[in-house]
Protein backbone atom coordinates (compact mmCIF):
# COMPACT_ATOMS: atom_id res chain seq x y z
CA UNK A 1 0.00 0.00 0.00
CA UNK A 2 1.21 3.65 -0.85
CA UNK A 3 1.67 6.16 1.85
CA UNK A 4 -1.06 8.27 0.05
CA UNK A 5 -3.52 5.59 0.30
CA UNK A 6 -2.13 4.23 3.61
CA UNK A 7 -3.08 7.65 5.57
CA UNK A 8 -6.08 7.77 3.66
CA UNK A 9 -7.34 4.78 5.17
CA UNK A 10 -6.17 5.91 8.65
CA UNK A 11 -8.41 8.81 7.83
CA UNK A 12 -11.39 6.62 6.76
CA UNK A 13 -10.99 4.82 10.28
CA UNK A 14 -14.29 5.90 13.03
CA UNK A 15 -12.66 8.43 15.86
CA UNK A 16 -13.71 5.71 18.38
CA UNK A 17 -10.50 3.57 16.85
CA UNK A 18 -7.96 6.70 17.31
CA UNK A 19 -5.66 7.67 20.08
CA UNK A 20 -7.02 9.57 23.11
CA UNK A 21 -5.03 11.49 26.03
CA UNK A 22 -7.28 11.48 28.65
CA UNK A 23 -5.43 14.00 31.49
CA UNK A 24 -1.98 12.81 31.71
CA UNK A 25 -3.44 9.40 30.11
CA UNK A 26 -2.16 8.08 26.70
CA UNK A 27 -4.85 5.95 25.82
CA UNK A 28 -4.32 3.54 21.85
CA UNK A 29 -8.57 3.93 21.43
CA UNK A 30 -11.21 5.27 22.80
CA UNK A 31 -13.00 2.05 23.85
CA UNK A 32 -12.88 1.80 27.82
CA UNK A 33 -13.61 -1.03 29.57
CA UNK A 34 -16.08 -0.24 32.49
CA UNK A 35 -16.06 -1.53 36.07
CA UNK A 36 -17.45 -4.60 36.50
CA UNK A 37 -17.95 -6.54 39.68
CA UNK A 38 -17.25 -10.19 39.28
CA UNK A 39 -16.93 -11.99 43.32
CA UNK A 40 -13.56 -13.26 41.98
CA UNK A 41 -10.94 -11.86 44.77
CA UNK A 42 -9.26 -14.55 46.98
CA UNK A 43 -11.30 -15.86 49.63
CA UNK A 44 -10.23 -14.67 52.61
CA UNK A 45 -7.84 -11.76 51.73
CA UNK A 46 -9.93 -10.29 49.15
CA UNK A 47 -6.48 -9.93 46.85
CA UNK A 48 -6.52 -10.69 43.16
CA UNK A 49 -5.31 -13.58 42.38
CA UNK A 50 -3.68 -15.63 39.15
CA UNK A 51 -7.51 -16.32 37.57
CA UNK A 52 -8.19 -12.15 37.92
CA UNK A 53 -4.20 -11.40 36.24
CA UNK A 54 -5.15 -13.55 33.38
CA UNK A 55 -8.86 -11.79 33.03
CA UNK A 56 -7.42 -8.47 32.72
CA UNK A 57 -4.83 -9.12 30.29
CA UNK A 58 -6.97 -11.09 27.94
CA UNK A 59 -8.67 -7.64 27.66
CA UNK A 60 -5.66 -4.97 27.55
CA UNK A 61 -6.97 -4.29 23.92
CA UNK A 62 -9.02 -1.83 25.55
CA UNK A 63 -7.67 2.07 25.56
CA UNK A 64 -8.44 1.99 29.29
CA UNK A 65 -8.96 -0.77 31.57
CA UNK A 66 -11.04 0.65 34.84
CA UNK A 67 -10.60 -2.21 37.15
CA UNK A 68 -13.99 -3.72 38.93
CA UNK A 69 -15.04 -1.55 42.15
CA UNK A 70 -12.46 -1.76 44.93
CA UNK A 71 -12.73 -1.23 48.06
CA UNK A 72 -10.60 1.41 50.19
CA UNK A 73 -11.33 -0.33 53.68
CA UNK A 74 -13.12 -3.04 54.81
CA UNK A 75 -15.88 -0.87 55.84
CA UNK A 76 -16.03 0.02 52.52
CA UNK A 77 -16.85 -3.31 51.35
CA UNK A 78 -20.55 -4.47 50.16
CA UNK A 79 -20.11 -7.70 48.48
CA UNK A 80 -18.25 -10.94 49.23
CA UNK A 81 -14.92 -11.68 47.34
CA UNK A 82 -14.42 -7.97 45.83
CA UNK A 83 -11.00 -6.82 46.04
CA UNK A 84 -9.52 -4.37 47.98
CA UNK A 85 -6.70 -1.44 48.13
CA UNK A 86 -6.24 -1.38 51.55
CA UNK A 87 -3.33 -4.95 52.45
CA UNK A 88 0.00 -5.32 51.31
CA UNK A 89 -1.47 -8.74 49.35
CA UNK A 90 -3.90 -6.51 47.75
CA UNK A 91 -1.34 -4.44 46.35
CA UNK A 92 1.13 -7.54 45.38
CA UNK A 93 -2.54 -9.36 43.56
CA UNK A 94 -2.94 -5.89 41.73
CA UNK A 95 1.01 -5.33 40.80
CA UNK A 96 0.51 -8.48 38.92
CA UNK A 97 -2.23 -7.44 37.16
CA UNK A 98 -0.92 -3.98 36.16
CA UNK A 99 2.55 -5.17 35.43
CA UNK A 100 0.33 -7.87 32.78
CA UNK A 101 -1.64 -5.63 31.45
CA UNK A 102 1.19 -3.10 30.44
CA UNK A 103 3.07 -6.29 29.14
CA UNK A 104 0.66 -6.12 26.67
CA UNK A 105 0.96 -2.11 26.14
CA UNK A 106 -2.87 -1.65 27.47
CA UNK A 107 -3.80 0.82 30.30
CA UNK A 108 -5.65 0.68 33.56
CA UNK A 109 -6.51 2.76 36.51
CA UNK A 110 -8.62 1.48 39.97
CA UNK A 111 -11.81 2.52 40.73
CA UNK A 112 -11.54 3.32 44.47
CA UNK A 113 -14.75 2.51 46.18
CA UNK A 114 -16.84 2.83 49.09
CA UNK A 115 -20.34 1.12 49.16
CA UNK A 116 -21.59 2.66 52.49
CA UNK A 117 -25.07 1.83 53.32
CA UNK A 118 -25.53 -0.99 50.45
CA UNK A 119 -23.45 -3.55 52.39
CA UNK A 120 -24.32 -6.08 54.85
CA UNK A 121 -23.14 -6.69 59.03
CA UNK A 122 -21.30 -9.76 57.99
CA UNK A 123 -18.92 -7.67 55.65
CA UNK A 124 -18.15 -5.48 58.00
CA UNK A 125 -16.04 -5.32 60.56
CA UNK A 126 -16.80 -6.82 63.99
CA UNK A 127 -20.57 -7.61 62.47
CA UNK A 128 -21.05 -3.14 62.94
CA UNK A 129 -23.65 -1.73 61.12
CA UNK A 130 -22.69 -0.19 57.31
CA UNK A 131 -22.13 3.72 57.36
CA UNK A 132 -23.73 6.45 55.49
CA UNK A 133 -24.15 9.79 55.81
CA UNK A 134 -28.04 9.15 56.86
CA UNK A 135 -29.27 6.07 59.30
CA UNK A 136 -31.69 5.29 56.07
CA UNK A 137 -31.59 1.82 54.81
CA UNK A 138 -31.22 1.27 51.19
CA UNK A 139 -34.23 -0.47 49.38
CA UNK A 140 -31.93 -3.04 47.59
CA UNK A 141 -29.96 -6.37 48.03
CA UNK A 142 -26.19 -7.20 48.19
CA UNK A 143 -24.37 -10.38 47.86
CA UNK A 144 -22.70 -12.60 50.66
CA UNK A 145 -21.49 -16.04 50.79
CA UNK A 146 -25.19 -17.52 51.43
CA UNK A 147 -26.33 -15.67 48.00
CA UNK A 148 -28.90 -11.89 47.46
CA UNK A 149 -30.41 -10.50 51.18
CA UNK A 150 -31.36 -7.38 52.06
CA UNK A 151 -29.05 -4.49 53.11
CA UNK A 152 -28.85 -3.80 56.47
CA UNK A 153 -29.52 -0.84 58.17
CA UNK A 154 -26.80 1.91 58.33
CA UNK A 155 -25.79 4.35 60.93
CA UNK A 156 -25.21 7.99 60.65
CA UNK A 157 -21.54 8.64 60.17
CA UNK A 158 -20.45 11.13 62.59
CA UNK A 159 -18.74 14.87 61.70
CA UNK A 160 -15.33 13.85 62.95
CA UNK A 161 -15.28 10.37 61.35
CA UNK A 162 -15.61 12.17 57.67
CA UNK A 163 -11.84 13.21 57.24
CA UNK A 164 -11.05 9.64 58.07
CA UNK A 165 -12.65 8.14 55.29
CA UNK A 166 -11.32 10.34 53.11
CA UNK A 167 -8.17 9.32 54.23
CA UNK A 168 -9.01 6.02 53.32
CA UNK A 169 -9.37 6.98 49.58
CA UNK A 170 -6.25 8.52 49.46
CA UNK A 171 -4.44 5.38 51.42
CA UNK A 172 -6.01 3.43 48.59
CA UNK A 173 -4.94 5.85 46.25
CA UNK A 174 -1.41 5.36 47.57
CA UNK A 175 -1.39 1.90 47.35
CA UNK A 176 -3.10 1.87 44.22
CA UNK A 177 0.41 3.93 42.88
CA UNK A 178 2.03 1.17 43.98
CA UNK A 179 0.73 -1.38 42.74
CA UNK A 180 1.75 0.00 39.11
CA UNK A 181 -1.98 1.92 37.81
CA UNK A 182 -1.45 4.31 35.44
CA UNK A 183 -4.62 6.32 37.18
CA UNK A 184 -7.98 6.03 39.90
CA UNK A 185 -10.99 6.78 39.67
CA UNK A 186 -13.63 7.15 42.24
CA UNK A 187 -16.26 5.76 42.42
CA UNK A 188 -18.96 8.26 43.16
CA UNK A 189 -22.35 6.62 40.99
CA UNK A 190 -24.92 3.66 41.67
CA UNK A 191 -26.28 4.60 45.06
CA UNK A 192 -22.81 4.31 47.18
CA UNK A 193 -21.02 6.10 49.68
CA UNK A 194 -20.41 9.40 47.43
CA UNK A 195 -23.41 8.80 45.62
CA UNK A 196 -25.63 8.63 49.30
CA UNK A 197 -23.54 11.91 50.39
CA UNK A 198 -25.17 13.57 46.45
CA UNK A 199 -28.70 13.14 46.81
CA UNK A 200 -31.52 14.47 48.97
CA UNK A 201 -33.13 10.87 48.96
CA UNK A 202 -30.11 9.25 51.32
CA UNK A 203 -28.73 13.20 52.28
CA UNK A 204 -30.80 14.19 55.04
CA UNK A 205 -27.95 15.69 57.35
CA UNK A 206 -27.81 19.43 58.80
CA UNK A 207 -24.31 20.04 58.58
CA UNK A 208 -21.74 21.18 56.43
CA UNK A 209 -22.21 17.95 54.27
CA UNK A 210 -25.99 17.94 54.59
CA UNK A 211 -28.92 20.78 53.28
CA UNK A 212 -27.86 22.35 49.99
CA UNK A 213 -26.43 21.58 46.54
CA UNK A 214 -23.12 22.97 47.82
CA UNK A 215 -23.18 21.18 50.64
CA UNK A 216 -23.72 17.76 49.78
CA UNK A 217 -21.46 18.57 46.85
CA UNK A 218 -18.57 18.76 49.38
CA UNK A 219 -17.75 15.21 50.29
CA UNK A 220 -17.17 13.81 46.85
CA UNK A 221 -15.13 17.06 45.79
CA UNK A 222 -12.58 16.64 48.92
CA UNK A 223 -12.55 13.00 48.39
CA UNK A 224 -11.38 14.10 44.24
CA UNK A 225 -8.82 16.77 45.48
CA UNK A 226 -7.42 14.36 48.47
CA UNK A 227 -6.73 11.71 45.98
CA UNK A 228 -5.13 14.20 42.93
CA UNK A 229 -2.33 14.92 45.61
CA UNK A 230 -1.39 11.26 45.49
CA UNK A 231 -1.35 10.38 41.39
CA UNK A 232 -1.87 14.32 40.03
CA UNK A 233 -5.20 15.39 38.78
CA UNK A 234 -4.69 14.37 35.13
CA UNK A 235 -4.66 10.71 36.50
CA UNK A 236 -7.96 10.71 38.37
CA UNK A 237 -11.51 10.69 37.48
CA UNK A 238 -14.80 10.00 38.70
CA UNK A 239 -17.99 7.81 37.87
CA UNK A 240 -21.63 9.48 38.14
CA UNK A 241 -25.14 7.84 37.06
CA UNK A 242 -27.34 11.42 37.18
CA UNK A 243 -30.73 9.42 37.01
CA UNK A 244 -29.74 5.60 37.87
CA UNK A 245 -32.04 4.66 40.43
CA UNK A 246 -29.59 1.80 41.37
CA UNK A 247 -29.16 0.91 44.74
CA UNK A 248 -31.93 2.83 46.03
CA UNK A 249 -30.12 6.12 44.54
CA UNK A 250 -32.55 9.24 44.19
CA UNK A 251 -32.73 13.10 44.36
CA UNK A 252 -35.08 15.84 43.34
CA UNK A 253 -33.75 17.81 41.28
CA UNK A 254 -30.89 15.23 39.41
CA UNK A 255 -29.97 18.10 36.53
CA UNK A 256 -29.04 21.01 39.09
CA UNK A 257 -27.43 19.21 41.16
CA UNK A 258 -25.20 16.95 38.79
CA UNK A 259 -24.26 20.29 37.02
CA UNK A 260 -22.78 21.76 40.11
CA UNK A 261 -20.84 18.94 40.70
CA UNK A 262 -19.05 18.84 37.44
CA UNK A 263 -18.92 22.55 37.03
CA UNK A 264 -16.63 22.10 40.40
CA UNK A 265 -14.88 19.51 39.27
CA UNK A 266 -14.20 21.02 36.32
CA UNK A 267 -13.01 23.44 38.65
CA UNK A 268 -10.44 20.84 40.34
CA UNK A 269 -8.83 20.04 36.73
CA UNK A 270 -9.31 16.24 36.81
CA UNK A 271 -8.46 14.21 34.21
CA UNK A 272 -12.34 12.89 33.21
CA UNK A 273 -16.14 12.39 34.18
CA UNK A 274 -17.57 8.74 33.61
CA UNK A 275 -20.98 9.34 32.81
CA UNK A 276 -23.53 6.60 33.54
CA UNK A 277 -26.10 8.10 31.04
CA UNK A 278 -29.80 7.00 31.84
CA UNK A 279 -30.20 3.82 34.18
CA UNK A 280 -28.36 0.93 34.22
CA UNK A 281 -28.87 -1.66 31.75
CA UNK A 282 -32.38 -0.23 31.84
CA UNK A 283 -33.07 2.24 29.09
CA UNK A 284 -30.28 5.72 28.07
CA UNK A 285 -33.50 7.86 28.15
CA UNK A 286 -34.89 6.35 31.40
CA UNK A 287 -35.40 9.71 32.83
CA UNK A 288 -35.01 13.26 31.41
CA UNK A 289 -31.15 14.84 32.10
CA UNK A 290 -29.10 17.12 29.53
CA UNK A 291 -26.13 15.17 29.26
CA UNK A 292 -25.07 17.75 26.90
CA UNK A 293 -24.91 20.30 30.09
CA UNK A 294 -22.69 18.80 31.78
CA UNK A 295 -20.51 17.82 28.95
CA UNK A 296 -20.38 21.90 28.40
CA UNK A 297 -19.49 22.15 31.92
CA UNK A 298 -16.56 19.57 32.09
CA UNK A 299 -13.61 20.84 30.24
CA UNK A 300 -11.55 17.66 30.65
CA UNK A 301 -12.33 14.00 29.27
CA UNK A 302 -15.78 12.73 28.88
CA UNK A 303 -16.62 9.02 29.01
CA UNK A 304 -20.12 8.03 28.28
CA UNK A 305 -21.35 4.46 29.31
CA UNK A 306 -24.68 2.74 29.33
CA UNK A 307 -25.99 0.97 26.62
CA UNK A 308 -23.68 1.33 23.97
CA UNK A 309 -23.59 -0.62 20.62
CA UNK A 310 -21.33 -0.32 17.91
CA UNK A 311 -22.96 1.97 16.02
CA UNK A 312 -24.11 4.63 18.84
CA UNK A 313 -20.51 4.49 19.92
CA UNK A 314 -18.78 5.63 16.79
CA UNK A 315 -21.67 8.23 15.98
CA UNK A 316 -21.16 9.73 19.68
CA UNK A 317 -17.75 9.96 20.02
CA UNK A 318 -17.68 11.15 15.71
CA UNK A 319 -20.39 14.19 17.19
CA UNK A 320 -17.83 15.13 20.13
CA UNK A 321 -20.65 14.41 22.51
CA UNK A 322 -18.29 11.65 23.90
CA UNK A 323 -14.48 11.60 24.10
CA UNK A 324 -14.66 8.01 24.53
CA UNK A 325 -17.32 5.06 25.34
CA UNK A 326 -17.49 2.34 28.22
CA UNK A 327 -18.93 -0.79 28.10
CA UNK A 328 -19.11 -3.27 30.04
CA UNK A 329 -21.57 -6.43 29.72
CA UNK A 330 -19.70 -6.84 26.02
CA UNK A 331 -16.36 -6.58 27.75
CA UNK A 332 -17.54 -9.55 30.06
CA UNK A 333 -17.95 -11.92 27.06
CA UNK A 334 -15.42 -10.46 24.26
CA UNK A 335 -11.72 -10.69 25.94
CA UNK A 336 -10.93 -8.89 22.80
CA UNK A 337 -14.08 -6.23 21.87
CA UNK A 338 -12.27 -3.45 20.34
CA UNK A 339 -10.60 -5.74 17.83
CA UNK A 340 -14.64 -7.13 17.24
CA UNK A 341 -15.75 -3.77 17.53
CA UNK A 342 -13.47 -3.01 14.33
CA UNK A 343 -13.88 -5.23 12.21
CA UNK A 344 -17.30 -5.11 12.88
CA UNK A 345 -17.50 -9.04 13.75
CA UNK A 346 -19.46 -11.11 15.68
CA UNK A 347 -19.92 -10.65 19.79
CA UNK A 348 -19.93 -13.57 22.14
CA UNK A 349 -23.01 -13.78 23.97
CA UNK A 350 -22.51 -13.32 28.05
CA UNK A 351 -23.12 -15.92 30.44
CA UNK A 352 -25.39 -14.34 32.97
CA UNK A 353 -25.71 -17.30 35.47
CA UNK A 354 -21.58 -17.07 35.87
CA UNK A 355 -21.32 -12.78 36.04
CA UNK A 356 -20.93 -13.02 40.34
CA UNK A 357 -18.54 -15.57 41.82
CA UNK A 358 -17.10 -18.93 40.54
CA UNK A 359 -14.30 -19.99 38.91
CA UNK A 360 -12.89 -19.60 35.08
CA UNK A 361 -16.02 -21.00 33.28
CA UNK A 362 -17.50 -17.26 32.25
CA UNK A 363 -14.72 -15.56 33.36
CA UNK A 364 -11.87 -16.19 31.31
CA UNK A 365 -13.27 -18.48 28.68
CA UNK A 366 -14.87 -16.83 26.26
CA UNK A 367 -12.94 -17.19 22.61
CA UNK A 368 -11.63 -14.43 21.22
CA UNK A 369 -11.30 -14.25 17.20
CA UNK A 370 -7.92 -15.69 17.03
CA UNK A 371 -9.39 -18.62 19.19
CA UNK A 372 -12.25 -19.16 16.18
CA UNK A 373 -10.45 -19.02 13.67
CA UNK A 374 -8.01 -21.44 14.66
Amino acid sequence: MSQSSSAESASLKPALFTPLRLGDIELRNRVVMAPLTRNRATRGNDAPNDLNVEYYRQRAGAGLIITEGTQVSQQGQGYVWTPGLYSDAQIAGWKAVTDAVHAEGGKIIAQLWHVGRVSHVSLQPGGQAPVSPSPIQAKTKTYIESGFTEVSTPRELAPAEIPAIIGEFVTAAENAKAAGFDGVELHGAHGYLIDQFLRDDSNKRSDAYGGSIENRVRFALEAVAAVSKVFGKGRVGIRISPVSPANDARDSDPQALFTYLVTKLSEQGIAFIHVVEGATREARDYLPLDYGALRRAFKGGYIANNGFNRELAIETVEKGEADAIAFGRLFIANPDLVARLERNAQLNEPDLATFYGGDAKGYTDYPALADKAA
